[in-house]
């Protein structure tokens, strides 16, 4: 069931946020399949790293992050993102969420992905 209240939906997004590696920050991979509940199909190889991004609290049960680069990315397709809270490496316990980048992203050689991460609590 959905919930109904705007407040109560917030209360829940601002407690999600805390889940990571501060009060309001978590980590930020990307993927190259589904994550499922252990974080597998990290992209490698090239720089790439998690970004640790900040929650910013919005209104009726969203959290959006500013824009984060991951330069240096190989050539492939990525499909997915994931939360954390630490910066490599980690166990499943370590892993909090991810979910599909919605367009997938490709590219043909060496280059930078950014993505702006969002979370609606419904």
């Amino acid at each position: 069931m959905a919930i109904s209240v705007a407040a109560v939906r917030q209360a829940l997004a601002t407690f999600f946020a805390t889940l990571g590696a501060g009060s309001n920050q978590m980590y930020v991979s990307l993927h190259t399949g589904p994550p499922g509940a252990t974080g597998q199909a990290e992209a490698s190889g090239g720089s790439y790293a998690r970004q640790l991004g900040t929650w910013v609290p919005g209104s009726g049960g969203t959290l959006t992050m500013a824009k984060l680069t991951f330069a240096g990315m190989q050539a492939g397709t990525y499909t997915h993102a994931g939360l954390w809270k630490v910066a490599s490496g980690g166990t499943a316990a370590d892993f909090i969420n991810g979910d599909v980048l919605n367009p997938s992203i490709t590219l043909g050689g060496t280059g930078p992905i950014d993505v702006t991460p969002s979370f609606t609590q419904s």
